[in-house]
């Protein structure tokens, strides 16, 4: 299992007339949580479609809203791969509030696109390469 974790903090524009983080912009606090995931790898999204020329996707999100995050609250949030990649990438996203108490899970499928011919290919070997000792342990 992989499993990277960053912090966010709920800024003012990210919440709704409630206070509460908005419920469209977890996404956007994933996409970061797995932008950070495959950095700390060693390489970068950017690597992998300017290099690679491989683009992933989101083809599926399944979302649990648990409880609110408020303004200007630290978040933790984890990103987890619980199994290798194939032709599709899992990430299980979780956030915790400051009291440690998990407020918002999600499931994040995407699949793996050769930007040259459109065709879904195999996750690059590169990503295989540095991902596969965490799951030897």
């Amino acid at each position: 299992m992989y499993r990277h974790t960053h912090h966010h903090r709920v800024t003012y524009g990210q919440t709704d007339r409630m206070g509460y983080l908005y419920y469209g912009n977890y996404p956007s606090i994933y996409e970061v949580g797995r932008v950070e995931a495959i950095r700390n790898l060693g390489f970068t999204y950017k690597q992998l479609e300017d290099d690679m020329r491989v683009m992933m996707p989101v083809v599926e999100m399944q979302a649990r809203y648990r409880k609110p995050a408020y303004y200007d609250e630290l978040l933790t949030v984890h990103t987890i791969l619980d199994e290798l990649p194939t032709k599709m990438i899992n990430f299980r996203c979780e956030i915790y509030n400051e009291a440690d108490e998990k407020i918002h899970e999600a499931t994040i499928k995407l699949f793996f696109i050769d930007m040259n011919s459109g065709a879904r290919v195999s996750a690059p070997d590169l990503l295989i390469q540095k991902i596969r000792p965490y799951f030897e342990i």
